[in-house]
């Protein structure tokens, strides 16, 4: 077990917490987190809902593209050939299966299966030969295993391998004496079934992050993000957030990423049908590949069409997708919550979780246009510091930067889901695992936490819980 004291405790709370730059970020004053659209909803369903704004033509379609969202993708042929084409590699046969009632996966227990976390693959690569490659998928997957570990298969097929997880424990003292247990993740890939596994495989753990608010988001004006992209940092605030350029499969060209846990996709579609590829194995017309190679020869196994996901359910799911509402904050009147708030802006956490956001104009989307909403997001990269590096690129992001989680309904994820996790592979069992665990350009913001006394530490996470 591995011990870490905090030092320099009086130094950082005797200085002065950013007050120059951040004790200006706007405090909420508002329960209404999505705008016009958000939902009074406290209970196992807060991330399941549609926008409260959304007509009732709409919320038909919200609940067709809801179906194929949550039911299970079969094996083909099947009676049921809307849904079939499932692997014959892959993760889970739902989305539902990973995105837990819409909310957040978590690492996986003692015999339990990874399913809603998985690990992303690749390999070195070489900058001008692999260079259409890294223009085009933002890394080298790795040979015969590709991108992403299928730890499940079809009854005639084998899984990739399997994901073997331990835990490491620490213990870190904080300025006032408290002692907070934390666990470091250890991943193992045992048992590989298409032959041995590169020596210099790179791997990257990732949970399912929770759904709502997605249309939102992409509904923020890319202009609106880069004015607050600070790559060089220009201001002298220690913090650097930067856009990921990624490329566009509908458009063929490099756009601004702004989802997934490295901002590696551009649009809610996009990030949609590279999961149906990726973790079920189903073939788009956005992505008409899966993450099988040919070394692991899947074309032997009866298909569920061309494309096995339909235009149709592509944009049911899509919708459905970008449709999920954000569920209204609670306990805004308490004196401990607006405490949080204040010190939340005041230690620097609004310097990427930046708190207010306006859309701009969503094509057939009023519901999401032109709405004042509260995600703590930039959706920009920031360096999270070693001890959250996975050592993976992904376009520009290298491997110590992840894109900033939007905070937005982060109370009410172990609501949703007691087993979920935070962090990108969910280490983090609560809100204050998750701070202790910040580095990089978050390292000042963290150090102040572990400086602040009791009470102020408990207003602070009562702040993120009223999320």
């Amino acid at each position: 077990m591995k011990s870490i004291t905090f030092l320099g405790a009086l130094a950082i709370a005797s200085a002065p917490v950013f007050a120059k730059t951040h004790a200006g970020y706007p405090v909420q004053t508002t329960p209404a987190t999505g705008g016009d659209g958000t939902v009074e909803q406290a209970d196992t369903n807060a991330y399941s809902l549609p926008q409260g704004n959304l007509s009732m033509t709409k919320r038909l379609d919200f609940s067709v593209g809801n179906s194929f969202f949550r039911n299970p993708w079969v094996e083909a042929p099947a009676s049921t050939d809307a849904r079939d084409g499932l692997g014959p590699l892959f993760n889970t046969n739902s989305c539902q299966g990973c995105h837990i009632k819409d909310g957040r996966g978590h690492p996986p227990g003692v015999d339990e299966p990874p399913v809603s976390l998985f690990l992303r693959l690749a390999v070195p690569a070489d900058p001008e030969k692999d260079a259409d490659l890294l223009k085009k998928h933002g890394f080298k997957p790795a040979p015969v295993y590709g991108s992403q570990l299928q730890t499940a298969a079809l009854p005639a097929a084998k899984p990739e391998a399997d994901m073997i997880l331990t835990w490491e424990p620490i213990t870190e003292t904080l300025a006032d004496g408290t002692e907070i247990s934390l666990r470091k993740p250890q991943y193992r890939i045992e048992n590989p079934n298409y032959g041995p596994l590169p020596e210099d495989l790179l791997i990257s753990p990732r949970v399912a992050p929770q759904m709502i608010g997605m249309g939102l988001l992409e509904a923020i004006d890319i202009k609106d993000i880069r004015a607050i992209a600070d790559p060089e940092d220009h201001n002298g605030d220690g913090i650097s957030g930067k856009l990921n350029l990624v490329w566009d499969l509908a458009s063929n060209q490099t756009v601004p990423g702004r989802f997934g846990w490295k901002a590696a996709e551009p649009n809610v579609r996009q990030q949609s049908m590279g999961a149906f590829a990726g973790d079920m194995g189903l073939t788009s017309t956005l992505k008409s590949a899966t993450d099988c190679t040919a070394e692991q020869e899947c074309d032997r196994f009866t298909n569920g069409g061309s494309p096995e996901v339909s235009d149709k359910v592509s944009n049911f799911v899509t919708f459905y997708a970008k449709s999920l509402a954000v569920p209204a904050r609670r306990n805004m009147d308490s004196t401990s919550v607006q405490h949080g708030a204040r010190l939340f802006n005041e230690l620097g956490c609004a310097g990427c979780h930046t708190p207010r956001h306006k859309t701009g104009t969503s094509e057939g989307r009023p519901d999401l246009s032109n709405q004042t909403i509260w995600p703590y997001t930039d959706l920009l990269l920031h360096d999270m510091g070693p001890a959250l590096a996975d050592g993976r690129d992904e376009f520009l992001a290298n491997g110590n930067e992840w894109r900033t989680p939007p905070l937005w309904g982060i109370g009410m994820a172990q609501i949703v889901n007691p087993k979920s996790g935070f962090l990108h592979d969910g280490r983090a069992r609560t809100l204050e695992e998750a701070v202790l665990w910040h580095g990089g350009e978050a390292q000042p913001a963290a150090d102040r936490y572990r400086a602040m006394s009791t009470t102020e530490r408990k207003a602070l996470v009562e702040f993120l819980e009223s999320l």
